[in-house]
């Protein structure tokens, strides 16, 4: 059929079978909650429908207006919001709850992609620059000011789309370098760390003496960053008193092990590593995980819904499930190196990166290598808005790949 031409089936097939794969391990463990994601999952169909008869430029023109959408729902967040699991991120209607960053995304995708694709954008002056950066900061400070931390690292994921475009590496080495030094001042003493700063940096210069042009601006440069990074290091363990005690208490599951605050926040990680271990490699069958049927793990058809498919399904269906997400994310960068429109190719790598992030960091959660956040996995865990929101994104990009390909320009 002519009409089907430039639709991704590929894509598409796997985005269906994420979804129903994840209503099958929701109604495992909470059947009225698996009954109603496939209701969304419906619903999600529908707006996927009208998506696809929309006009090719549509998102494109529209991103300014939903952009600021975006932003309206998560300051409104402030004075109408409901309190949910500790945090203040949510918009509750009779039995429907809203979860309105995830929407926020979406316009901070498409604005990002409008303005990088305009004639005037090059990542070499200093006005594109800021301007990208104030498109990203300016939703992200809103949802710092919630506070969600989980979904702030997710924001740093249009930072891989503007490194497409042209952003220098030297953003992800200074990210790196203050993330190493944040976990290395919690982990170890300080001042140990301080004398790390300085001898590396005594070592960086050494080599480097006669190619560094040495002149007032270089010097400062460097005592500037020597400076903060110590600032950091020392401050370090002062930011982790003043930080409420469960969150204190998730950062440091990660170096001294869940067991020791089996009681309080470690107890979702040793019973999600439990569930995971005890499916071995063809996993208990469906329905048949004890952990999971018993209810052990807290949020298990949300945040911690892997460790379901890890109980029922064994190792043999968690890599299944890991490919096929692998795949996925893999596809949507694929075609959008293949778009001709610019727009199309930087929504595409936002789309692609903010899986990519939300996959990364639920595993990495579930599995005790991330301290918890409440980042859901996409398409999978149990949840209305999150599945709505990842499903228009799907739908967006598969529009503006469908109109790409059908392109005669």
């Amino acid at each position: 059929m002519k009409w089907a031409q430039g639709i991704d089936k590929l894509g598409l097939t796997l985005y269906f079978l994420l979804c129903a794969f994840a209503v099958a391990n929701i109604y495992s463990v909470e059947p009225a909650s698996g009954t109603r994601q496939a209701i969304w999952f419906g619903v999600s169909m529908f707006v996927g429908i009208i998506i696809f008869f929309m006009r090719n430029k549509f998102f494109e023109n529209m991103a300014g207006i939903f952009y600021i959408f975006g932003i309206l729902l998560l300051v409104g967040l402030f004075p109408f919001g409901t309190e949910i699991l500790g945090q203040k991120n949510w918009y509750k209607f009779g039995p429907v709850s809203l979860q309105p960053v995830e929407f926020a995304k979406i316009g901070t995708a498409l604005m990002l992609a409008n303005y990088v694709s305009g004639p005037d954008f090059n990542l070499k002056y200093r006005k594109s620059l800021w301007s990208s950066l104030a498109i990203i900061g300016v939703p992200a400070v809103v949802v710092l000011a919630i506070p969600d931390v989980g979904s702030l690292l997710v924001f740093t994921a249009f930072f891989i789309a503007l490194y497409r475009e042209g952003l220098s590496g030297w953003f992800f080495g200074v990210g790196f370098i203050f993330a190493g030094v944040f976990l290395l001042s919690i982990a170890i003493e300080p001042l140990y760390v301080i004398y790390g700063i300085l001898a590396i940096t005594a070592i960086i210069i050494f080599f480097n003496y006669y190619r560094i042009h040495w002149n007032v601006v270089s010097v400062a440069s460097i005592v500037a960053i020597v400076a903060v990074l110590s600032g950091l290091a020392y401050g370090t363990p002062k930011i982790l008193e003043k930080l409420p005690k469960h969150q204190r208490e998730r950062i440091e599951v990660l170096y001294k092990g869940e067991r020791a605050f089996r009681d309080t926040s470690g107890y979702n990680l040793l019973y999600s590593k439990t569930a995971i271990g005890s499916g071995g490699f063809f996993g208990k069958g469906y329905r048949e995980g004890s952990v999971t049927q018993g209810k052990f793990v807290p949020e298990q058809s949300t945040d911690y819904i892997f460790c379901t498919v890890g109980e029922e399904w064994g190792f043999l269906g968690s890599s299944l499930l890991v490919i096929c997400y692998a795949i996925f994310i893999g596809r949507i960068y694929y075609l959008s190196e293949r778009q001709k429109s610019v727009f199309n190719r930087v929504f595409g790598y936002c789309f692609a990166s903010i899986l990519l992030m939300h996959f990364s960091i639920n595993l990495g959660m579930v599995m005790g290598l991330f301290p918890t956040v409440g980042i859901p996995l996409p398409f999978f865990s149990y949840g209305g808005s999150s599945l709505l929101a990842f499903s228009v994104m799907t739908f967006i990009f598969f529009k503006l790949n469908y109109a790409d390909r059908n392109s005669l320009v």
